[in-house]
């Protein structure tokens, strides 16, 4: 192991874009940890030691690697730029000019990453905004508490904290797409990797502290398992073969090849997460505006991540988000028309609707088990934690399906690079 690890070195230019991206990891580590002007330092030292026990605000932290409860310079982290892309993904469907773009190849991928990056400077904006308001004490549901960080708030502060937060998504967005051109891996994936994998000790520590080590040590064989899980999943895809027939064009011959499309079972990543949590904080979001009284209790006793209503309903959303983004993601129509406009067949199923509905058997089969697979891993931490009694709320199925997904698919462009060259990968 240890041998192939030195090839990666012994290749100048992969060995420079190993050294760039960690190079641009620190650079967001320290923007990550430098707070915005007229934050109160001692109390977000009280914020940060309560955000564990905080579902959402520990949910959104996560993503942030601990940055968002420190009202750093980078503390919307690269969120905004998540979410625009699933925004944009799925106006894709429904808006004839992004359809029209999405057809027109690297011309209009161009100008769809250009709407995207214009429309996380917006989202950017609005988020930086709610977040002043809220970290300035208003929302008690958000932070579990009713903390006043900007203690000397005034319109020209707030405005001049909300431009920091939005440049700073700005060149978090930047850093990420020099790691996707001149380093390895996808550069948003490497942020939010590096940012989950720095927080997994911290979340450990705090098991141990309030759990003991016996739960502590089933909680790491439980992760240990999912872990294997996860990798067994990852790689698991069902390749649907096509063969494409021969066609004269001129005095050359075409087609006659075949090929496979690979539908991978764990095909939606982890957007139906993100999703399914979105969803159970809009009811914490109303509460800070409806005031009713058993509204307010329903919130506080069954919308907390160790709750079982709050786990059933996690589960749920998730198997039903996983069937809506990935029939988003891969159109059983689109596909079929495309492979048969190129002259393409499924063996065995005549083109047109036939292939459409082998497509769509297909793929209802793969996404029930990928959508167990998904809302097991996400909510098993959950009931472990509910039966215990924890308040620590680290996220591991999450933070493991973030990790080892990044972690594989760095590998296996590193491995390609490598094997370029004639040298031996890392896998097999």
């Amino acid at each position: 192991m240890l041998s192939r690890l030195a090839n990666v070195f012994r290749v100048p230019d992969l060995r420079n874009k190993v050294i760039f991206t960690l190079a641009i990891i620190g650079l967001y580590q320290v923007g990550a940890n430098v707070p915005v002007p007229g934050v109160s330092w001692s109390r977000l030292q009280t914020l940060e030691s309560s955000a564990s026990h905080s579902g959402v605000l520990g949910f959104l932290n996560l993503f942030s690697g601990g940055a968002l409860v420190r009202l750093a310079v980078f503390g919307l982290g690269v969120m905004p730029y998540i979410t625009s892309s699933i925004i944009i993904q799925l106006l894709s469907t429904v808006i004839p000019k992004l359809e029209e773009w999405r057809d027109q190849g690297a011309v209009g991928q161009k100008k769809i990453t250009q709407t995207t990056r214009y429309l996380t400077v917006a989202l950017a904006l609005m988020q930086s905004s709610g977040l002043v308001y809220a970290f300035h004490g208003h929302d008690s549901a958000l932070l579990g508490t009713s903390i006043d960080l900007i203690p000397k708030f005034n319109f020209a502060l707030a405005a001049f904290m909300v431009m920091c937060l939005t440049a700073g998504t700005a060149f978090v967005m930047w850093l990420a797409e020099l790691i996707t051109q001149r380093g390895i891996g996808q550069g948003m994936s490497i942020l939010i990797f590096a940012n989950v994998v720095a927080a997994i000790p911290t979340g450990f520590r705090s098991i141990l502290e309030e759990g003991g080590r016996f739960k502590f040590g089933i909680i790491i064989a439980v992760s240990i398992t999912l872990l294997v899980i996860i990798v067994f999943f990852d790689q698991g895809q069902r390749r649907i073969p096509v063969t494409f027939a021969r066609r004269v064009v001129g005095r050359r011959m075409y087609g006659g090849s075949s090929t496979y499309i690979p539908l991978k079972v764990n095909q939606s990543g982890v957007i139906p997460i993100i999703f399914a949590s979105s969803v159970l904080y809009i009811p914490v979001l109303v509460s800070n505006v409806v005031q009713l009284g058993w509204f307010q209790n329903f919130v506080r006793t069954s919308l907390t991540p160790t709750s079982f209503f709050y786990i059933g309903a996690y589960f749920l959303l998730i198997f039903m988000f996983t069937f809506f983004y990935v029939y988003v993601a891969f159109d059983p129509h689109q596909q079929a028309d495309l492979i048969r406009k190129q002259g393409g067949f499924v063996p065995g199923i005549r083109p047109g609707p036939p292939t459409e509905r082998y497509f769509a058997h297909i793929l209802s089969r793969i996404t029930v088990v990928g959508a167990v697979f998904l809302g097991a891993v996400a909510v098993v931490p959950s009931i472990l934690m509910a039966l215990w009694h924890l308040n620590s709320f680290p996220f591991y199925g999450t933070t493991l399906l973030i990790s080892v997904g990044v972690a594989l698919e760095t590998m296996r462009q590193i491995d390609s690079q490598l094997m370029m060259r004639n040298y031996e990968g890392f896998l097999k």
